[in-house]
């Protein structure tokens, strides 16, 4: 086996039908990815799913922060394992632990504290165990390599990462579906204020949309599934309750994932702001005679809803939904809504929605006469740039693999870090 980076040992394993404290489990327990036979979760959009299989915390930790007069003890912060002689939240994402003599997990995130555990704090401050605010103290999490049983008192050796591990990929993918996801969010509910039949559903990190009057996978489908695919029966029963056809985005290398073709397979991008156009600290736009890129007020919405649906980008009532919903858009906090004039003439558009970090790019379109000139590649930069000036440390957009919009992603700074498909469910058909 790899060499060691470290040993420790397993102090208990614990377990709860829901909520906390969990408690101690004395005989051997099956663990699988999906997580502990036994264990459950009251907020599954928060917690569990595939990449969040395990919760870990480490003794040394409990300890100091119980010698502060918190309440805190093995369970009652929610961890499955609870384990000695690793200082966990040190440990990088990739690390593996293999426990006892089957299970190997891989670790996926900090567990960031929730109000759920406010119970293990003198002051409710839950927080204190936040990686952000006491890095050393942080829960984490794991998913599973190799499904297995075990039970207190079992070795632990902490190995480092393996060789084709995609920790890092998806923990940047996380981060980055989170920003796609509140985007999605901010036009699915400009939708409904705008008075159109569309029935949004935003929990925790899984949102789902669904429109009986405007088929099609625009407002019939799933934000979030690609890191919660365990949830694929709670997006059929939007659906079935809409009475639609609906949309999963889904990791192709997911088990959970269809063996079929997708109807759609879409790229996700990301980069540092600062390093589009491959010089840091400098946005590179391309030099247009006559282009002017800019946000736009609220006032201007519908020119930038026609410049966005012109050339028949899509079909008549998708084009009066869009020209319904932009004003709303529009005035969306952390969304703004961006023109390409040409010798001022609206020629292209694009959004831009910041999330904790990461600036989300989408709703480019060009007009026909307009192509081919650069116009995208400059959108997409001017967007960046504001991305950077608004704190941004990534930035990111999606486009269909081997297509243009990815091409200009990638000449603009932007590295393709996954992929997904989209797969259309028929809920009435089974």
């Amino acid at each position: 086996m790899t060499e060691q980076i470290a040993r420790g040992r397993l102090l208990q394993v614990n377990v709860s039908p829901g909520g906390v404290p969990k408690l101690p489990v004395a005989g051997p327990v099956r663990v699988t990815r999906l997580g502990l036979d036994g264990d459950a979760h009251r907020e599954e959009t928060v917690h569990g799913g595939p990449h969040r299989a395990v919760a870990l915390f480490a003794i040394e930790a409990i300890r100091r922060v119980a010698a502060e007069g918190h309440p805190i003890a093995p369970g009652t912060a929610g961890e499955n394992l609870t384990t000695e002689g690793i200082e966990l939240a040190g440990l990088p994402v990739g690390t593996r632990l293999a426990i006892g003599d089957e299970l190997v997990l891989e670790l996926s995130a900090p567990d960031n504290p929730c109000r759920t555990i406010r119970g293990s704090f003198s002051d409710g401050r839950f927080a204190r165990i936040s990686i952000l605010a006491h890095p050393s103290d942080s829960r984490m999490y794991a998913r599973v390599l190799r499904e297995g049983s075990i039970r207190a008192g079992d070795p632990i050796a902490v190995l480092p990462p393996a060789p084709d591990s995609r920790a890092g990929e998806l923990a940047l993918l996380a981060r980055v579906d989170a920003a796609r996801r509140a985007s999605s969010v901010a036009i699915w509910q400009a939708a409904a204020a705008a008075g159109l039949d569309v029935r949004v559903v935003d929990d925790g990190e899984l949102a789902l949309v669904a429109s009986p009057a405007l088929p099609g996978p625009w407002l019939n489908r799933t934000a979030g599934l690609v890191l919660l695919p365990n949830l694929i029966e709670r997006a059929l029963d939007h659906f079935r309750a809409a009475g639609t056809t609906g949309w999963l985005d889904l990791d192709p290398a997911d088990p959970a994932t269809p063996a079929s073709e997708p109807d759609e397979w879409m790229s996700i991008h990301a980069g540092e702001p600062g390093r589009a156009g491959g010089e840091p600290g400098r946005i590179a736009e391309p030099s247009i005679p006559g282009l002017v890129v800019r946000p736009i007020d609220p006032e201007e919405a519908a020119t930038w809803a026609r410049t966005l649906t012109g050339d028949d980008a899509v079909g008549p009532e998708e084009a009066r939904a869009w020209v319904a919903l932009a004003p709303q858009l529009a005035r969306t906090p952390h969304h703004s809504l961006w023109l390409a004039e040409l010798d001022g003439e609206p020629v292209a558009t694009g959004s831009l929605h910041v999330r904790r970090g990461v600036g989300w790019l989408r709703t480019a379109n060009v007009i026909r006469i307009a192509r081919g000139r650069g116009i995208h590649r400059a959108l997409i930069a001017a967007r960046a740039r504001a991305a950077a000036e608004a704190g941004c440390e990534l930035v990111a957009a999606e486009a269909s693999p081997g297509g243009v919009s990815e091409r200009n992603l990638r000449s603009i700074g932007l590295a393709r870090i996954a992929r997904y498909g989209l797969y259309r469910a028929e809920p009435g058909a089974g």
